[in-house]
């Protein structure tokens, strides 16, 4: 005994300090994920993408690619103007690189650079604006400089630049470089704001739950220290390129990491207290307590990773990214919950108790108090059980019924896609630039679509795809436009041709950013296929589209093996295949019943002018992965309880018991996924509203009336085709 009681507290020192170490590397790798980011939406599509593979052939016709900056300024009314529109072209592009080291200017990184030529300001037809093309080398836009990229450095340099011209007229920075300077801008919350808002949110939810000072500092240490060493594991694979990490999809993995290691503590911490009534050594209560919990938390943890690695099946490098980095952070969420947080609650060793100050769990020797019904006690959730247990038909065919109307608005999702312009939540400069451009300018003229036939298609091309509605002009690349030149400048010139193709131009009424300029790429496919076999249609807004088509090929695939990996993972839980059958298709419902719900929040209260095709895909994913672990959770306690009680009387004793910590885990990462909102992008806001509602559905609805509902209702041979374990209803416990 005296070996043991020296044995211990080393072990939970060893673990702490091992843990401490983790997050001591981790924390300074926490700053380094935004060094492997890749926030382009054209890396993410795969080789196969007919828009990857004109981005190709675009690379022989113009091998130095750049990413334009267009910066337009409204409200011109004259020469005047224009004059002052070219001084502050001359002031840009003498203007120094803020924290460029080797001491460039902006004319410098321009592409060509300003030496060779200088940008030209050019009105709209109009005569009331005029824009400047500021366009960088593609490589050089991600070039590591300071604590950001040579691309944001030169946005923010052309911006302060025009402020400081103390201008009347309206100018805004757009086009690419504008878009990626904003998408960075709102990315840098993630590190900061967003952790802050959920570990706030969090500690509030946890003092209300515990009444302690103490154990929320703990559980809130433990998901900390996960994260780190989450962050160390996606790290490397994103350096390694492994992996193509986004922005979205840290931000998701920083608050999967939290909203799991909370919840996993919840029930942890939930299942000691009830020990420390039944045992007196602190030791023996947690370990009771840690194996009781290790399989249903280990089950939940379980199902999201293989939820989530199923998203390599996805042919979006996007999605592949975070499926791998999201089930590394529930990985570390797990090993922290059931190594840290045991260690840091026994840190008092025999006074351990004191975690759980003021409200302590005194230790009750009575056999009376270890073998009492906890549905018969009062309080909230014991009602509620006893309610089931009473009318369960009557319960599950309600909730059910309550599911289905809200089910019934999913057509109304709008799921066809966002442009570029229509991801943020908030104005911003490159946004109104685009409403500028589109307005006075072809808005397709600065990112057109890019045609790729054989030459002797070269005129049959630039018909067909000037028939298209949605297309304001067609021509095809001669050596001097391909040089900058503006069309028909070289009379008579031949086009460029390449290996026997040539590159046709189809100029888009509107901005390529933009969603309906995907729809115009199908339009022009649809035209020019018939033509040719080999003919390719790419450009940005192309790889918008094939962003759509890829996504729903992927939902296709991934969501039917979702549903078999949690199938499998239930059955081999409850020794069951009708009890995890019932909860998927309780899941699933529910999953409807939100997107529906969300459908009319989007449309009618938020306004959002669509969705990203992969919200709801994410979506399903994160629902039916989380959303499942609160019918673990409660059928696992339910099949323990049913081995002596029966059927009915274990899940009216697992719902009194599991109700209110249970509750408290659906609320955490509801409110956790919630503090996406603070991140300016539609994406992560319809995410949080999507997973949050889905969260709180699951957790008050499925969890509390429809699965125990439908359970009680069909009785013991919910177990089979593994029943006989499982004494009858009505036979005496």
């Amino acid at each position: 005994m005296s070996s043991r009681a020296w044995l211990r507290p080393l072990v939970i020192v060893l673990v702490i300090a091992g843990w401490l170490a983790v997050g001591g590397v981790g924390g300074q790798t926490f700053g380094k994920l935004a060094d492997v980011q890749e926030n382009d939406a054209g890396a993410f599509l795969p080789s196969s993408a007919e828009s990857t593979r004109a981005a190709e052939l675009q690379a022989e016709f113009a091998p130095a690619s750049a990413v334009p900056g267009i910066f337009v300024v409204d409200g011109v009314t004259g020469d005047e103007d224009l004059a002052a529109i070219e001084a502050f072209v001359d002031d840009v592009i003498a203007a120094p690189i803020a924290g460029d080291e080797q001491g460039r200017t902006v004319g410098d990184v321009l592409s060509p650079p300003a030496s060779e030529q200088m940008p030209q300001v050019v009105p709209s037809e109009d005569g009331e604006a005029a824009l400047v093309a500021f366009s960088i080398a593609a490589d050089a836009v991600e070039e590591s400089v300071g604590e950001g990229s040579l691309g944001e450095l030169v946005a923010e340099t052309i911006r302060e630049v025009w402020a400081d011209q103390d201008s009347e007229l309206n100018g805004h920075l757009t086009g690419g470089l504008g878009v990626l300077a904003d998408l960075l801008a709102a990315f840098a919350g993630i590190d900061g704001i967003l952790l802050l808002v959920a570990l706030s949110v969090v500690l509030v939810i946890l003092l209300i739950v515990y009444r302690s000072p103490v154990l929320p500092l703990l559980v809130l240490s433990t998901a900390m220290i996960a994260l780190t060493g989450a962050i160390l594991g996606v790290y490397a694979l994103a350096d390694a390129e492994i992996i193509t990490l986004n922005g979205q999809s840290q931000g998701i993995m920083f608050i999967l990491v939290v909203g799991a290691t909370t919840d996993y503590a919840l029930l942890l911490v939930a299942r000691y207290r009830e020990e420390l009534v039944r045992v007196e050594s602190t030791y023996s209560a947690l370990w009771r307590a840690w194996r009781r919990s290790l399989e249903p938390i280990a089950a939940s943890a379980g199902t999201v990773i293989l939820g989530l690695l199923v998203l390599l099946l996805s042919d979006l490098k996007s999605n592949a990214a975070l499926g791998p980095a999201g089930a590394m952070g529930i990985a570390a969420a797990l090993l922290a919950a059931l190594t840290l947080l045991p260690a840091l609650l026994l840190i008092g060793g025999r006074r351990a108790r004191g975690v759980f100050w003021p409200a302590l769990p005194r230790y009750q020797a009575s056999e009376e108090h270890a073998g009492s019904d906890p549905s018969q006690a009062t309080g909230f959730w014991p009602r509620v059980a006893r309610s089931v247990d009473g009318h369960p038909r009557r319960t599950w065919i309600i909730a059910a019924g309550g599911l289905l109307v809200f089910a019934a608005f999913l057509p109304t999702f709008k799921a066809s896609g966002l442009g570029e312009q229509d991801v943020f939540t908030a104005r911003v400069d490159s946004v109104e630039g685009t409403e500028v451009l589109e307005q006075h300018f072809d808005a397709g003229a600065t990112s057109p679509i890019r045609i790729f036939v054989p030459a002797d298609q070269a005129e049959a091309t630039i018909d067909a795809a000037s028939g298209v509605d949605g297309v304001e002009s067609a021509y095809v690349v001669t050596p001097s436009v391909a040089e900058g030149a503006p069309p028909g400048v070289v009379p008579d010139e031949q086009p460029l041709e390449i290996d026997g193709r040539v590159s046709v131009v189809a100029v888009t009424q509107v901005s390529s950013s933009s969603s309906e300029a995907a729809d115009i790429v199908q339009g022009v496919r649809d035209a020019v296929h018939p033509l040719s076999e080999d003919a390719l249609v790419g450009g940005q807004a192309a790889e918008q589209l094939d962003t759509r088509i890829t996504t729903q090929r992927d939902t296709l695939i991934i969501i039917p093996t979702i549903l078999a990996v949690i199938f499998i993972v239930l059955v081999m839980l409850l020794r069951s295949v009708l009890a995890p059958l019932l909860i998927v298709l309780a899941n699933v419902l529910s999953y409807g019943a939100t997107l529906g719900l969300s459908a009319l929040l989007f449309n009618y209260v938020f306004g959002f002018p669509g969705s990203d095709p992969a919200v709801p895909l994410l979506g399903f994913v994160f629902l039916v992965a989380l959303g499942v672990d609160y019918s673990i959770f409660l059928m696992s306690r339910a099949r323990e309880e049913s081995l002596t009680h029966g059927t009915r009387d274990g899940v009216r004793r697992a719902l009194a018991v599991t109700g209110g910590v249970i509750t408290s885990a659906g609320i955490v990462l509801a409110a956790t996924f919630a503090a996406l909102g603070v991140i300016p992008l539609i994406f992560l806001a319809q995410i949080a509203v999507i997973v949050g509602l889905g969260v709180l559905i699951d957790t008050f609805v499925v969890r509390s009336l429809l699965v125990p509902g439908l359970v009680s209702d069909i009785g013991r041979p919910v177990w089979w085709p593994w029943a006989r374990r499982i004494p009858s209803d009505n036979t005496p416990s």
